[in-house]
């Protein structure tokens, strides 16, 4: 690799710190929390049937996940997984990322296909379609 090919490079961000792309660990990280968390909100809110029912029950995780992932990326910049694993989902041109795209990646991770189609510079095909990145929130050489 030459001195400016890291992952990230071609889209402007930094190598390493606050804005840099994010991990693979810090990404799945995220992705358990969020599936966790949405477990626990859908058994409090519909039951154990959440979790072992059939029928609509059988949505109320993904949906309660889904839901969690818009609202959440929308107003924080990432979802509640995202925020614990200190990354964030940002445009690639710069600007708010709006409610139309936090919904259409939300909705797009929870069909699963867009998410595990990975692209370059770690970007699922939900990320290349939005135009969306996800990065560090923090400098993570000084801030673990």
């Amino acid at each position: 690799m030459a001195t400016d090919d890291y992952p990230g490079a071609s889209l402007g961000l930094p190598r390493t710190g606050r804005g840099s792309l994010a991990s693979w660990r810090a990404r799945v990280a995220a992705l358990i929390a969020d599936w966790a968390a949405s477990m626990v909100v859908a058994t409090l809110l519909f039951g154990t049937g959440a979790l072992t029912g059939g029928g609509w029950r059988g949505f109320t995780v993904l949906g309660v996940f889904v839901l969690e992932k818009w609202i959440f990326t929308w107003l924080a910049g990432g979802s509640f997984g995202q925020l614990i694993a200190r990354v964030a989902v940002v445009r690639t041109v710069g600007g708010p990322l709006g409610w139309w795209r936090a919904l259409a990646r939300a909705l797009m991770v929870g069909v699963v296909i867009p998410a595990v189609v990975v692209g370059a510079e770690r970007r699922g095909l939900d990320d290349l379609v939005l135009g969306t990145v996800v990065v560090n929130r923090v400098d993570r050489a000084t801030d673990n």
